[in-house]
């Protein structure tokens, strides 16, 4: 019957990487999700960062030193994109929590919006972060 017919075909059972092309939506779903992981994951050097000026200038100058490494400004680029990718996605997933924006048209038109307010945010801040620095 239909296990008969599964068995005999070589057609994945089930929605398979191999068979769709990536889409708008999933690709910003996933990202969603490893912003957020990215998030907590990068939450752990901002603690590291606090503990280190908390004890001592020792600790301090190491963790400044590694922030300030070419390492370290690349992990808080990534950190400041998923800070704002995540906040910007979030509150579109606070518009669709209310009904809004299900439209194919819409959905597609936040995605990007999302991406573009995300990458604007991050550019900014970090404008902001250089400009403060040399005040």
């Amino acid at each position: 019957m239909a296990t008969d017919r599964a068995a005999g075909s070589s057609r994945p059972l089930s929605p398979h990487l191999q068979i769709y092309r990536p889409q708008l939506t999933s690709v910003l779903s996933i990202l969603h999700r490893g912003t957020g992981v990215a998030l907590a994951v990068g939450t752990l050097l901002l603690v590291w960062w606090l503990v280190a000026a908390a004890t001592g200038p020792a600790a301090y100058a190491t963790a400044q030193g590694f922030i300030g490494s070419w390492l370290g400004l690349l992990l808080l680029l990534g950190w400041t994109f998923a800070l704002f990718f995540h906040l910007c996605n979030g509150i579109r997933h606070l518009f669709w929590d209310a009904g809004y924006g299900f439209e194919l048209k819409t959905v597609y038109a936040s995605g990007w919006a999302v991406v573009a307010t995300a990458g604007g945010l991050t550019v900014l801040a970090w404008i902001v972060g250089l400009v403060m620095r040399g005040s």
